[in-house]
């Protein structure tokens, strides 16, 4: 992999990622870009002790260009983009309408690929393979920023999701504090590891799973399953066998063995609701254990927290949206209409041949 940190008009930073060594990467952004002005501010709830991040100017981001207008595809010509070369393997640039900026933290753009029409499943392993290497160098580089707490890599896929802009592509963020999800695994991590005089909450999970009806897929190095509270119609949690806290941790094995693993569960998400549906709309999300301190959460190292990707999808049949409605937006209750076992069998059903 060969990386190349630029700058566009506006100051912000762009990095291309290669896999050629001899690529060269020189074209210069001819936007005529002032530099970004954002307003970011994370304000806490003293009622629930979370952070909402207040963001105005994300109230003029760009919704649904036409695909000639798409600002994701290189530039080609008069039609000028955020990626100023006129083709690129993968690329990341800061955004232009961050949720969180300055000391605030930190949000990027991860793009997938130059075509337009592709998908994350449509990649060939050595794409995504050059996108694990991204997102791996982009948590590394990203931890070390001051303020930066936490860095989650994900991707928003459909317009039921509310992705406008059609392009593949994901988003970094970098939080200048441990996330309320992130917490209340390592509050359950801390927990069980009093109660049980040392075990791993993590490793007791992949056990129970490996040992039940609910997994999807298993290699060498990795595991699929349906969690046993699942709380999306289908959702699959996929784990490294070998315990590492984030993408760095990740051996060669696993590192390898992964773009096999994950394109064929984005795949099978495709055929879940069968021929002729549209593509399956879904948020693909990494968990990774937060750099800063874990003093607050009594006897838990990082090493204690496990590296996992969970993939969910909001439809949960054909033609028909799962909404966070009363009980799930007012009380954080999830109501599920789909048994776990039920998605599980389903999603092996739907296997590649």
């Amino acid at each position: 992999m060969k990386k190349t940190s630029t700058r566009l008009a506006d100051g912000r930073e762009l990095i291309y990622y290669d896999s050629r060594d001899d690529t060269v990467r020189d074209a210069v952004d001819r936007r005529p870009l002032g530099r970004t002005v954002t307003t970011s501010e994370v304000r806490r709830d003293p009622l629930l002790g979370d952070a909402v991040a207040v963001a105005s100017h994300r109230q003029a981001r760009t919704y649904h260009p036409p695909a000639d207008e798409c600002p994701l595809c290189p530039s080609e010509g008069d039609r000028l983009s955020e990626i100023p070369d006129s083709s690129y393997d993968v690329a990341v640039f800061e955004n232009r309408f961050p949720s969180l900026a300055g000391d605030a933290g930190r949000c990027e753009v991860v793009c997938f690929t130059s075509d337009h029409d592709a998908s994350f499943a449509r990649l060939t392993e050595e794409q995504a393979g050059l996108v694990l290497d991204a997102w791996t160098d982009r948590t590394a580089e990203l931890s070390h920023l001051p303020s930066v707490e936490q860095v989650f890599c994900f991707e928003n896929r459909g317009a039921e999701i509310g992705v406008t802009l059609g392009h593949p592509h994901g988003q970094i963020y970098a939080y200048p504090f441990t996330t309320p999800r992130t917490a209340l695994m390592l509050r359950s991590v801390a927990a069980h590891k009093e109660a049980t005089g040392g075990e791993n909450l993590f490793d007791a999970v992949l056990e129970r799973e490996l040992a039940g009806e609910r997994v999807v897929l298993e290699t060498e190095h990795w595991v699929a399953f349906v969690p046993y509270a699942a709380h999306w119609p289908y959702e699959v949690h996929l784990y490294p066998r070998r315990r590492v806290p984030d993408l760095l941790g990740l051996d060669e094995g696993a590192r390898t063995e992964f773009p096999k693993v994950y394109l064929e569960l984005l795949r099978r998400f495709d055929r879940i609701f069968g021929e002729g549906e549209p593509p399956t709309p879904y948020i693909s999300a990494w968990h990774q254990a937060p750099f800063g301190t874990l003093e607050e959460f009594d006897g838990v190292a990082r090493d204690d927290f496990a590296l996992h990707l969970e993939l969910f999808t909001i439809r949960r049949t054909s033609g028909k949206l799962k909404f966070l409605a009363g009980s799930e937006s007012g009380m954080s209750v999830f109501i599920n209409d789909v048994p776990p076992e039920t998605a599980a069998q389903r999603l092996r059903e739907v296997a590649s041949s």
